[in-house]
């Protein structure tokens, strides 16, 4: 299954980016997921793995840039998508290198653009994510890597934090950040 976090203050932009995303993946295996706060999508991040991930720019609490930056250290392979109204060349650049993102869009978006953007976004997660699955396989084979750690990074792949523990003061499990 694909999975589609999009991340923007306006529920209407949200309502009119899922319409059009759901229109054009009907009868695909595609999961999209849509929050107004930046700090709810990176909790629900924290949960499941994201194949593309689609910002705006501008958003009170926490701009699109560090969230994504944000996601990019939680979900290294993940496809990374700002949207944003500014034309500003210096603004996007500076967005693009920081957060190491995929594709900026312009508000107002195409349609077609949206849809062709997210589909070679998918294809590309797909891409990275097979290349790093083989290379862990030739590590495994000449022996760079443990069978141990070759199957720690393939859970991780599938299921981004599932090895990680967060170990209280009193030797407890905490299952959140809380």
């Amino acid at each position: 299954m694909t999975r589609i976090l999009l991340v923007d203050d306006e529920i209407n932009v949200l309502q009119a980016l899922r319409r059009v995303l759901t229109r054009a993946f009907a009868g695909e295996s595609v999961d999209i997921e849509t929050f107004s706060d930046a700090r709810q999508g990176l909790a629900r991040a924290g949960e499941i793995p994201f194949d593309v991930v689609l910002s705006d720019y501008r958003m009170p609490g926490m701009d699109g840039v560090t969230f994504l930056k944000r996601m990019r250290d939680l979900q290294p392979s993940s496809m990374r998508l700002i949207l944003s109204a500014t034309t500003d060349f210096d603004t996007i650049m500076a967005a693009v290198n920081e957060a190491e993102i995929h594709r900026y869009l312009i508000k107002p978006w195409s349609d077609e653009e949206l849809v062709a953007t997210m589909r070679a976004a998918i294809g590309r997660h797909a891409e990275l994510v097979e290349m790093e699955r083989l290379a862990d396989e030739r590590r495994l084979e000449r022996d760079a890597i443990s069978a141990e750690e070759y199957e720690r990074r393939r859970l991780e792949a599938e299921e981004p934090g599932i090895t990680r523990v967060n170990w209280g003061p009193d030797g407890a499990v905490h299952l959140d950040d809380d």
